[in-house]
């Protein structure tokens, strides 16, 4: 199951991005309007790239009149990104939403790094919500904890059905020039390339610790890193970053991937969950022609 990072494809500019996805995740919806952060708010690096959005985005009435029925047009099943101050808030979302027959999904962004991080721990907001609606949830968590497979396991008690995997690190770019910082908001959230050792640690550790559905996400650009992150515990995988310079990352990684997995002998990507657990082992993949 291949789908987006939240807030790193918005689907109604390139519909022909989303429509190649298994799932849309929205970006993050909170319950009221937020014009985002002051520019400038993406910086390049070497290795990935910084963002500062600031959850922008039109509220949770915006969402539900207007943008929620554009985005049902396109056919694609859609998971809700929510994020909120508090539980109250994030079950507020989760109740208004549950409304909506065309939300297969709700993810709890639970590790904003360019907001203040909601009051409550993850467990508490994850019971509010579970709470007020029947829908899967999936919270989406932090690799900056001390102990993130505790996290995942209050997680898991509290009510969520599955995990995100994870979200960006804090991080700060430095202009060379003026020796200050290239982001209007200083610090912000790091993506790319360069994340995909600790996502990948992310995910094994809370498969382990829960044994939860967990959707992978963190520097994926090729089929062999959705295979590795497979290979780590995930049932799913999200393309974030690549989606900016290559809008045929969906289609190009499903095909490497699919390449892969014949070349290793499996027979699916389902098939693939977990093997980096596993004693046995497993035959090296051979180029492809």
């Amino acid at each position: 199951m291949l789908l987006n990072a939240s807030g790193c494809l918005d689907a109604l500019v390139a519909p022909e991005v989303a429509v190649a996805l298994d799932a849309f995740v929205t970006k993050t919806v909170t319950p009221e309007p937020r014009a985002g952060n002051p520019p400038v708010r993406i910086a390049e690096t070497d290795h990935g790239m910084l963002n500062s959005i600031g959850l922008q985005n039109p509220g949770i009435d915006g969402f539900l009149e207007s943008t929620l029925p554009r985005l049902a047009e396109l056919g694609v099943p859609i998971w809700a990104s929510v994020g909120g101050a508090c539980a109250e808030e994030y079950a507020h979302l989760c109740a208004r939403l549950d409304r909506r027959h065309e939300v297969v999904a709700i993810e709890l962004n639970l590790s904003c790094p360019n907001v203040a991080s909601p009051e409550g721990e993850a467990a508490e907001i994850v019971a509010a919500a579970r709470a007020e609606t029947d829908r899967p949830l999936y919270a989406k968590l932090s690799a900056a904890v001390p102990d993130l497979g505790v996290v995942a396991r209050a997680a898991q008690e509290a009510g969520a059905d599955g995990l995100s995997l994870v979200n960006t690190v804090r991080g700060l770019a430095v202009d060379e020039r003026t020796l200050r910082p290239r982001l209007g908001p200083e610090i912000g959230g790091y993506s790319g390339p360069a994340l995909k050792p600790i996502a990948l640690a992310a995910v094994f550790t809370c498969y382990r610790a829960t044994g939860l559905p967990i959707v992978g996400m963190g520097g994926v650009t090729t089929g062999q890193d959705a295979l590795e992150f497979l290979a780590a515990g995930a049932a799913a995988v999200a393309l974030g970053t690549v989606l900016f310079a290559d809008p045929d990352a969906p289609r190009r990684v499903r095909r490497e991937l699919d390449e892969e997995l014949r070349a290793r002998g499996i027979s699916s990507p389902a098939q693939a969950t977990g093997l980096a657990h596993e004693a046995r082992p497993l035959r090296a993949s051979v180029a492809v022609a």
